[in-house]
């Protein structure tokens, strides 16, 4: 197999992390460059050092002009700058993680491979899904497709620290998570805005008010959601319609029985469970917010832009108990 020359700008993070535990094993990957400004000239085990036997790569702050594949891992609001400053092939694969273009501008194409396939698969610009708008997604999909939703939708999510990214704040602190919860952006989130065209995708005609509550959790990596709506079919037609809705997709599956966090923690999976009850249907989502929701979807658009088998370097094991 031939090589992806293949760089990762801003590698120091909870997200460039997690893309190098994935690359570092990748059989289609050559790693050629791992860029930090905050950590040029250092290994990249002394930030990661859990990758210790698997990576002798150096962090540098030169940004390499001729390779196949790039991903970013900027902050948010810092790619587009860092695009105009740097210049790479047309043929180049660029995935970008931020929020900077996944309104499509700049010749991006939205990345939500259950959705979006067909166009990812001749993409040389990808932006990568938000971590909750991908769980949110995912739940409401098929719903959206079929036309189900006809009033306000509900939804609460539960996102672990590592959601907040590796810059300490005073809401990611042990002290502050530990043993306690806390409620932030009430129904403003931003990742509202990609959910909401992409249900338009969906569904022209959709236009129902989301009203999303996002829960801070005391534990590190992972995303619960559930949502809720009023439904007049029944259980068994929602179930089948979501099992058919996702026959192809290679990491999103439904459960015909009850799901926990841990089952999709450590994976690239979501995990969807369906049910009926009291005139409403009810799914549950959940995701791991490092993988699914960030570093093994960009992993999985790569393999899709590549054309590659879609689960190349993502069969990964749940952490399950």
């Amino acid at each position: 197999m031939t090589k992806i020359k293949t760089a990762v700008i801003g590698a120091a993070g909870y997200t460039g992390g997690e893309l190098l535990r994935i690359l570092v094993h990748h059989p289609a990957v050559e790693l050629v460059c791992v860029h930090s400004n905050s950590q040029n000239g250092k290994k990249v085990i002394e930030s990661h050092p859990d990758l210790i036997g698997d990576c002798e790569l150096v962090f540098t702050d030169e940004v390499p002009s001729e390779v196949d594949a790039v991903f970013l891992g900027l902050p948010h609001g810092e790619t587009k700058g860092f695009l105009e400053a740097h210049s790479f092939s047309p043929e180049t694969v660029i995935i970008d993680l931020s929020t900077d273009f996944r309104d499509e501008s700049n010749g991006f194409i939205y990345g939500l491979p259950e959705v979006n396939s067909a166009k990812i698969k001749t993409a040389k610009r990808i932006a990568n899904p938000g971590c909750f708008a991908t769980g949110i997604q995912l739940a409401l999909a098929p719903a959206i497709a079929k036309g189900w939703i006809k009033d306000q939708v509900h939804i609460s999510g539960i996102t672990g620290s590592t959601g907040a990214g590796k810059k300490l704040a005073e809401t990611s602190h042990f002290s502050y998570r530990t043993g306690n919860m806390s409620v932030y952006k009430l129904f403003t989130h931003q990742h509202l805005k990609e959910i909401k065209q992409t249900f338009r995708q969906l569904n022209p005609d959709f236009g129902s008010e989301i009203l999303f509550v996002p829960y801070r959790g005391n534990f590190s990596r992972g995303i619960w959601v559930t949502v809720y709506f009023p439904f007049e079919g029944s259980e068994v037609e929602a179930v089948a319609t979501y099992q058919e809705f996702y026959k192809d997709a290679a990491f999103t599956f439904v459960s015909t029985q009850d799901i926990d966090l841990k089952q999709a923690v450590n994976t690239n999976k979501c995990i969807l469970y369906v049910q009926k009850e009291a005139g409403q249907l009810v799914i549950y989502s959940a995701i791991d917010n490092l993988l699914k929701g960030a570093s093994g979807q960009a992993v999985q658009n790569f393999n899709l832009a590549f054309g590659l088998e879609e689960k190349l370097g993502l069969n990964l094991k749940s952490i399950a108990f």
